[in-house]
C-alpha cells in the first residue's frame, strides 16, 4: 500500500497507518511532547479533510507523543487575535476541527497519554476515549490568557460531564485526574501508562473490521447531538472569545 503525501505533510503530526486500515496520529513538535501553535491550528482541520477522503483509512487513533498529550501553548504564535481578521481565520478553523472530528466517516479512538490540559476537547470528541493513569484534564489557556473558553470547550464538557462539573472546570482552571474522569463518564477506560496508546490500538483494529457503512453511518448515529451542539453554539462562544481577546491590548 503506497504511503500517502499527506502522512509526512505537517510538522505537528506524525502518522502511521497499519495493514488494518488503522491510523495512528500523534501530535508531536520535533518528536516530543507538543508545543501547540498557530500552525497546528491551521494544519488539523485541513488533516482531518485529508483523512476523511483517503478510502483506505478504517479507524483513527489520536493521541500525543511522550507523557503528554497537550500541555504547552505558544501564544504569540497564533497571531494578533485581537484583531477581527485574524480571529475570524482561528475561529474558522477552530469550527472545522471540532466539525470534521464528529463527522469522520471512521471510529477515532482518542488515547490521553498524559495531561490534556490544551484542547482536550479533541479527546472528548472521539468516539472511545482511553485514559492513562497519568492523564489529567482541564483548561489551561483561557483562563491564563483572561480569554472567554468559547472555543468549543463548553460545548463539548457540558455535553459529557455536565453543566455544574463543566462551570467548575472552565471557572477554576482546575485539573482533574484520570479516575476522577471515569467517575464523571469522561474517559471509557484508565489503564496503566505504557498501556494507553496499544489498548486504543486494539479497540481500533476491532472496529476496523467491521464493513465500512456500517463504521461511517454509526459514526452519524451516535454523534448527532453533538454535532448540533457544535453547529449551534460553537460559533456564538467564538465570538465572545473574540471580544475578550480584542479587549486583550486595552488590559492595564
Amino acid at each position: 500500500m503506497t504511503t500517502p503525501g499527506y502522512f509526512t505533510e505537517y510538522k505537528n503530526f506524525a502518522i502511521t497507518r497499519d495493514e488494518d486500515g488503522v491510523l495512528l496520529v500523534r501530535f508531536h513538535t520535533d518528536g516530543g511532547p507538543l508545543t501547540f501553535t498557530g500552525q497546528t491550528h491551521e494544519d488539523f482541520p485541513v488533516l482531518l479533510e485529508q483523512i476523511a477522503l483517503d478510502r483506505d483509512n478504517k479507524a483513527m487513533v489520536l493521541t500525543g507523543t511522550g507523557d503528554y498529550f497537550m500541555k504547552d501553548i505558544d501564544g504569540p504564535s497564533l497571531g494578533e487575535i485581537f484583531k477581527p481578521a485574524a480571529w475570524e481565520k482561528t475561529r474558522v478553523e477552530g469550527a472545522k476541527v471540532l466539525q470534521r472530528l464528529v463527522e469522520l466517516p471512521l471510529p477515532v479512538i482518542g488515547v490521553a497519554n498524559g495531561p490534556a490540559i490544551i484542547h482536550s476537547e479533541y479527546l472528548l470528541l472521539s468516539d472511545i476515549h482511553i485514559a492513562s493513569e497519568q492523564a489529567t484534564y482541564g483548561d489551561f489557556p483561557h483562563p491564563a490568557f483572561g480569554i472567554t473558553g468559547g472555543d468549543g470547550v463548553q460545548v463539548v464538557w457540558e455535553e459529557i460531564a455536565g453543566t455544574a462539573r463543566a462551570k467548575w472546570l472552565l471557572w477554576t482552571g482546575e485539573s482533574i485526574d484520570a479516575d476522577t474522569a471515569l467517575q464523571w463518564g469522561v474517559v471509557s477506560e484508565v489503564v496503566a501508562h505504557d498501556r494507553a496508546v496499544e489498548r486504543g490500538l486494539e479497540i481500533a483494529r476491532g472496529l476496523a473490521g467491521k464493513p465500512a457503512l456500517y463504521r461511517s453511518l454509526q459514526k452519524q448515529t451516535l454523534n448527532r447531538n453533538l454535532r448540533k451542539r457544535i453547529v449551534q453554539d460553537v460559533p456564538f462562544g467564538m465570538a465572545l472569545e473574540g471580544l475578550t481577546a480584542a479587549d486583550m491590548p486595552y488590559q492595564s
